[in-house]
């Protein structure tokens, strides 16, 4: 049973080589200034300010207040996890570590390679707790499906650049959204429990929700821009 276990995880790992080689080999020096742009925080600094107007628009402001610490609650819970528990004890090693040998044969930007350990990924974690939690909070159509596609796009780029396994994509994208599930739940009771999670009027319910739309165009545009500068560059 042991020795059956061994042989159908060193199998995974064989594989989860084999796939990170093929998506990494999908290169070229335009899509290496894409993304090394589009996995950065600071590019998404519009997309998170008009996700934080379109809660105060369609909450009331202690619950918008409440939701918005809920959301960093969520992410700070999640990257911590992760790197302080999670990754010490797995310890597997980066694609793009020197002292892993698939390193050699994968494509690294610009010398960039992380950390030492990146099963599960931080990326995938916190994009996808960060997605699963605020579209439960929106009740968007629209708004869920590009946050969603945000998170795929945001743990892709991880991918590209070599730092990260296909595998410490899945895992993590899971265990994020496991944790935004959860506290969202909670915070979600302690708003009901205070009369904050209805909208302000229900008569503007259906107004009060087109500022979701906002964030859409908001991430929409930073991807275009980046698209257009990574020609330049």
């Amino acid at each position: 049973m042991i020795t059956a276990t061994i042989d159908f995880l060193q199998q995974l790992l064989a594989m989860d080589d084999r796939v990170f080689l093929l998506f990494n080999g999908l290169n070229s020096s335009y899509f290496d200034a894409l993304m090394m742009m589009l996995t950065g925080k600071f590019i998404w600094v519009p997309l998170y300010v008009s996700i934080a107007v379109a809660l105060f628009m369609s909450r009331r402001p202690a619950a918008a207040l409440l939701l918005i610490v809920g959301v960093g609650v969520v992410i700070a819970l999640t990257d911590y996890s992760i790197s302080a528990c999670i990754r010490p004890y797995f310890s597997r090693l980066r694609p793009s570590n020197p002292d892993n040998p698939v390193s050699v044969l994968g494509h690294v930007v610009d010398g960039y390679r992380g950390g030492d350990y990146g099963f599960p990924s931080c990326h995938a974690a916190n994009s996808f707790a960060f997605a699963v939690f605020i579209s439960l909070v929106a009740r968007h159509r629209l708004f869920s499906w590009f946050i969603f596609i945000w998170a795929v796009i945001h743990s892709y780029t991880r991918l590209y650049l070599g730092v990260h396994y296909p595998g410490d994509l899945i895992v993590g994208m899971l265990y994020g959204s496991f944790v935004a599930w959860m506290l969202y739940m909670l915070v979600k009771r302690l708003l009901l429990r205070k009369q904050l999670f209805a909208y302000p009027d229900i008569r503007y319910s259906s107004w009060m929700r087109m500022p979701w739309s906002w964030p859409v165009v908001t991430g929409s545009a930073t991807v275009v821009v980046a698209a257009i500068v990574a020609v330049f560059v």
